[in-house]
């Protein structure tokens, strides 16, 4: 398998599909693969494939006509690079690593007292998970409140998994798992503040990767988070660079 391809392929994926559930502008031709208008986060106006710099005016066009902020992200097969970005107005927002793991191969993480995993399946239990994103994730409840309606648009089966992490009936922490491009995608994995650094996080990571029928894991990282992953197993393959325009 192509690991990086593959890290790019999922991220795009998701992104295009939650992008698409938000009413966004979908773009999907040769020269280029964008998801603009669905969101007011600028990570999920995204464009995640390109051949050549002139789609770059393109993307800010189509930015401005909705008017909406915006994210490149500039993976290992992406041709269009930093300056060419930068040159637009676009500004350097730093990189994410693309890791990857195989899920048979992950370590056992140290068990958390009370924890356990839930799968969400209805609209009842998506707004605690939105209610737990809120607490610590990007944006805070702007955001979750966002990600909570396009996936209740997406429904609660294959290929989207989410997943609520209670401690002693709490709801403390979140993931999602998107299966796509051959790949178990990890994404929207928080812990809340109170709770952090008890290895809630490593937890729920490898108990929701358990439930997915593939061979390997990828995510895209904080730098937070990195330790976490390294310690589960995964690895770096590539970095991820993201680019914003904020409108």
């Amino acid at each position: 398998m192509d690991v990086v391809r593959a890290i790019e392929d999922n991220a795009a994926g998701l992104l295009m599909a939650m992008g698409a559930a938000g009413g966004g502008s979908q773009r999907d031709d040769e020269r280029a693969t964008w998801t603009i208008g669905g969101s007011p986060i600028d990570y999920h106006n995204a464009i995640v494939r390109a051949t050549d710099v002139t789609v770059v005016a393109e993307s800010l066009a189509e930015l401005k006509k909705h008017g909406v902020p915006g994210t490149w992200h500039v993976g290992p097969s992406m041709p269009v690079r930093g300056p060419d970005l930068t040159a637009a107005g676009f500004v350097a927002a730093g990189a994410e690593p693309g890791m990857a793991a195989r899920i048979a191969d992950l370590q056992v993480p140290q068990p958390v007292p009370g924890l356990s995993l839930t799968r969400i399946g209805n609209d009842k239990d998506l707004a605690a998970w939105e209610a737990t994103l809120g607490q610590g994730f990007g944006e805070g409840p702007r955001e979750a409140r966002w990600v909570a309606s396009v996936y209740q648009q997406l429904g609660y089966g294959d290929p989207w998994q989410h997943y609520i992490g209670w401690l002693e009936g709490t709801p403390v922490a979140t993931a999602t798992v998107f299966l796509g491009a051959g790949v178990a995608g990890l994404y929207f994995v928080m812990t809340v503040p109170e709770v952090r650094r008890r290895g809630v996080g490593a937890a729920i990571t490898y108990a929701a990767l358990q439930h997915a029928d593939v061979e390997y894991a990828v995510l895209g990282s904080s730098a937070a988070g990195q330790p976490v992953y390294e310690g589960l197993g995964f690895r770096e393959h590539c970095q991820i660079e993201i680019y914003e325009w904020a409108g």
